[in-house]
């Protein structure tokens, strides 16, 4: 099943009485299940489509599809149910609530969706990423590290059908970044979700079975990686 369909999606600004073309005429799709990277220099466009793609801003033209539902349709407040109903995302800068526990920061999108009993489900996730006993701490008390194991718990708390990453390591030092990695792979085998993740880290893109290389807001090549296909076996 195809979870995620781009078809000739572009994206423009206007700056200082000029078009600024950041994505042009991009297509590809992605079947459930499956592990991709987006790989490319800064300032390519790779995180403007991976935000295309969950719905977190609209395309200047094209269709993007997620879980056969087309976003272009809908309104920003339709979109977000898409996102609370099937995405889950992790950051580069972890995008915690400063305010609430690390417990409390996995509950939120439970809470969102209306869900009950949620507090076992979210310490068993803190569990799964080692911080059973960090869970009453706050991120300004937590490390780089600890901070995105927590937003890796909050992403698979409501069960994503696919998971947008995007330089999920990019804040965390080499050590620290190979655990991160490692957990992010592990979980989502565990709950079969989609994987896409968006890294200029080679070694991190060619741990997916496939990488998808943009250049200049257009895709340069799209190709299965063997290291991909053995991790994913």
């Amino acid at each position: 099943m195809t979870i995620l369909n781009i078809q000739s999606v572009s994206k423009t600004y206007q700056s200082t009485g000029r078009t600024l073309t950041v994505l042009d005429n991009i297509n590809f799709s992605v079947e459930s299940g499956t592990t991709m990277s987006i790989v490319g220099p800064s300032g390519s466009g790779k995180t403007t489509l991976l935000g295309l793609c969950a719905g977190l801003d609209r395309s200047s033209t094209g269709i993007i599809e997620l879980h056969n539902v087309r976003l272009d349709d809908l309104n920003e407040d339709q979109r977000a149910q898409v996102r609370n109903q099937y995405v889950g995302f992790i950051f580069q800068n972890f995008q915690l609530m400063p305010t609430l526990t690390a417990l409390e920061n996995v509950m939120v999108p439970m809470e969102l969706r209306g869900e009950k009993k949620i507090k076992p489900i979210a310490m068993d996730l803190l569990e799964k990423v080692g911080l059973a006993d960090r869970g009453h701490h706050y991120p300004a008390q937590l490390s780089g590290g600890e901070q995105q194991r927590v937003s890796l718990a909050r992403a698979f708390s409501n069960k994503p059908r696919i998971l947008f990453a995007d330089e999920p390591t990019g804040s965390l030092d080499a050590e620290t970044s190979e655990k991160v990695i490692e957990l992010i792979f592990g979980l989502n085998k565990e709950a079969g979700t989609t994987l896409v993740l968006v890294t200029h880290d080679n070694d991190l893109a060619s741990k997916t079975q496939r990488i998808i290389r943009i250049k200049g807001g257009r895709i340069v090549s799209d190709a299965p990686t063997l290291k991909g296909e053995e991790h994913n076996c």
